[in-house]
């Protein structure tokens, strides 16, 4: 089901199911098969339902596009599968930005349509329960944020500390920098960039929490 916030931020919400591995290109099949079994359906399950939703957003048929992921370490084109996430149609890179996350059998996709030059894109999905461990907080939150949960206890505490780390995710897809910046270094509280996603908004799950940045 697609759902569209007022940022116009576009967002489909699928389980992870079967997926019909035909409309995938090779990079991306390469990818999978170095997978373990479970990784494997889940990140074929994605990658089905994010190629599915930007054919439906562009109107043009699923099995047209070629993978077109950018990274700005390794360059762009149909032969990387990893990076930003984008289509081409003919060879002509098609003007849809994307990005995916999954937690807890779930695929969350968000996306913007003819977006203006330069913007960029990132969401995250989280299931508060990844968070219950010792060290969470030292490992991936930084003193604002620490302090922040620091009154909390059981459920409202998961629930913030996936909250605070679906905001993270989300700035880091969107910068493109992912974990290779420190998470504990980098603060989410306050930016603008960065929106919580509803479960309601996004039909997902209640018990599970997704952030989303745009600029």
């Amino acid at each position: 089901m697609r759902k569209t916030t007022p940022s116009g931020v576009v967002f489909r919400a699928s389980p992870v199911r079967p997926a019909d591995e035909s409309l995938l290109d090779p990079a991306e099949l390469a990818r999978a098969a170095a997978m373990e079994p479970a990784a494997r359906r889940a990140f074929l399950a994605g990658r089905i339902t994010q190629r599915e939703f930007a054919a439906e957003l562009l109107g043009v048929p699923a099995r047209e596009l070629t993978c077109d992921y950018s990274c700005p370490r390794c360059g762009s084109g149909p032969e990387l599968s990893h990076g930003r996430p984008g289509y081409s149609r003919a060879g002509v890179r098609l003007p849809l930005l994307l990005s995916l996350s999954r937690a807890a059998g779930w695929i969350l996709v968000a996306a913007v349509t003819s977006p203006r030059p330069g913007s960029r894109l990132g969401v995250d999905l989280e299931d508060p329960l990844r968070t219950d461990f010792s060290g969470f907080e030292a490992v991936a939150l930084t003193g604002p944020e620490r302090l922040a949960v620091s009154g909390l206890r059981n459920g409202a505490l998961l629930r913030e500390r996936a909250r605070l780390w679906a905001r993270k995710e989300a700035w880091l897809k969107m910068t493109g920098d992912g974990l290779l910046v420190p998470p504990a270094t980098v603060d989410t509280l306050h930016c603008p960039e960065v929106s919580a996603v509803s479960a309601m908004t996004a039909g997902l799950p209640a018990g599970l929490v997704a952030a989303v940045a745009v600029c």
